[in-house]
This record gives C-alpha cells, structure tokens and sequence, in this order.
C-alpha cells in the first residue's frame, strides 16, 4: 500500500490550506481513511477520519473548522482546513485502513503514509 499526501506548506494565521492523500493498493479494499497530526514536542493525535461509508469523526481542536472527504473513485481523502491557528502547526500524517473486505463501519487506519508540514505563520 502506498499513501501520497500532497497540499503542506507555509500559510498565515486565519488561512486556508487542502491536503490531498490517495493511496495505492492492488487486490484490497481501502476502507477508512484520515489524518493525523504530530506538533513539535507533542504526541500524534487524531485530526479526522472517514468511513468508506460515509462517517466521519474528528479531533476535538478543529471541529468546526476542518472538514475531511473522499473521492471513492480515486481512493483519495481530502482535508480542508480553515481558520488555520499557529497551533495547527504540525506534521500531518495520511492513513489508511486496508482489508481484503469492504467494510462499511470500520475506523482502523493500519498504513500510514510519509507526514506533510503545515506551517502556520502567526
């Protein structure tokens, strides 16, 4: 399995930034999909994530502000992040939940992709 993300970079505070993650598998099905964050000093926590069905949960710290999606078709998860705060600032980290079964409800992410920066300029 592999995960591309794409979309980091250097934006000021009160911004916007959309990452992009596709993955690539053969003969599996992807089910969930999300994003994580890692902050300097800090430990990985959840950011959002989304059933192959449809639900999605996120992060306490950007509810309201961040909205994640996926293109079945491309096998690829969006996240737009809005009002973008300097706390936001982080290593953010694709993932992937991949079983030989198509699973509707499933939220396990077991392959993760290389981490994009999202800087955020005060």
């Amino acid at each position: 399995v592999q995960l591309q993300a794409s979309g980091g970079g250097l934006v000021q505070a009160g911004g916007s930034v959309r990452l992009s993650c596709s993955a690539s598998v053969l003969m599996f099905s992807i089910n969930a999909m999300g994003w994580y964050r890692q902050a300097s000093g800090k430990e990985r926590e959840l950011v959002a994530a989304i059933t192959r069905g449809g639900s999605t949960k996120y992060g306490d710290s950007v509810k309201g502000r961040f909205t994640i999606s996926r293109d079945h078709d491309k096998d690829t998860v969006y996240l737009r992040m809005n009002t973008l705060k300097p706390e936001d600032t982080a290593v953010y980290y694709c993932g992937a939940g991949v079983d030989a079964y198509s699973l509707e409800d499933d939220w396990d992410l077991d392959h993760w992709g290389k981490g994009t920066l999202v800087t955020v300029s005060s």
